[in-house]
């Protein structure tokens, strides 16, 4: 006799699930790589190649990078703070958070270019003071990209942080551990995955990022031009097949380094014994 399943339903859910990851997902993905294939060879990798669009993809890649790590720093200490302490203010805090998930991009965009402008609130006096430009360079692209990227990380190490055990804390200082010795050997291990789920996440976002950025970056090829902006360029020149490789491109690089990291939180996690 076998054994039937704990959950019931589980076919009708596998196909709806099946069908929904095709209709949304594999269905456009395939159009993307179907469109692409209207370039030979030569012809896709004449584009790739091509100055400007290298440098597109170092910038988009970049930038995306090193907004996912400090948005990893400071999402950090924000779910931190949000877990383990109480505060006056507490909820409307909570609330700014997800600020950025319900903004559209481009008010987002609008709002950061405003303030980080050299005659902005905020760029004018960075560039008195410590002689740094943010809007219309690189720089401008990171901190638009850690605002969109934040609500991930805090989001993610949130849960995980809430149902940490504390009593090993407690242990850890009774035998005479250091507060940094018990955050470095036990808190930190422990979070360590959800961090790196959430900064992967801020990543992914950030790399086809671009109604937060146009606005801050500037857009001047091999300078500030994400990779994205490209994609809309040709499309604005009905270089259909042109714009398919660079998505197609972005999306194969992304999906190979995500599923690094995937494959690293895994094998963190078997070492925390968490699965």
């Amino acid at each position: 006799m076998t054994q039937s399943s704990i959950m019931p339903g589980f076919r009708p859910a596998l196909a709806f699930t099946l069908g929904y990851l095709t209709l949304i997902v594999l269905i456009p993905l395939s159009s993307l790589l179907f469109t692409s294939l209207q370039l030979d060879w030569n012809e896709y990798l004449d584009i790739m190649i091509d100055r400007r669009v290298l440098a597109a993809f170092r910038i988009s890649f970049l930038t995306s990078l090193a907004a996912s790590v400090i948005a990893g720093l400071f999402g950090f200490v924000i779910a931190w703070v949000m877990v383990r302490y109480p505060f006056a203010g507490k909820r409307v805090l909570d609330a700014l958070i997800d600020l950025p998930f319900a903004l559209p991009t481009a008010v987002a965009g609008v709002v950061l270019a405003t303030i980080y402008q050299p005659g902005g609130i905020v760029g004018k006096w960075l560039i008195d003071n410590f002689g740094l430009q943010v809007a219309y360079t690189p720089l401008g692209i990171v901190v638009a990209l850690i605002f969109i990227g934040i609500p991930f990380v805090v989001r993610t190490i949130e849960p995980v942080l809430q149902e940490f055990d504390t009593t090993m804390e407690e242990a850890a200082a009774c035998l005479g551990a250091s507060r940094l010795q018990v955050f470095a050997k036990i808190i930190l291990p422990n979070l360590f995955p959800a961090v790196l789920t959430g900064v992967s996440l801020a990543f992914a976002r950030g790399i086809g990022e671009y109604g937060s950025v146009i606005f801050i970056a500037g857009n001047l090829p091999y300078v500030s031009e994400i990779a994205p902006l490209l994609i809309v360029i040709k499309l604005e020149q009905y270089q259909y097949a042109g714009a398919t490789s660079i998505a197609f491109s972005m999306l194969i690089v992304s999906f190979l380094l995500l599923l690094g990291l995937n494959l690293l939180q895994r094998r963190l996690r078997k070492r925390s014994g968490q699965i």
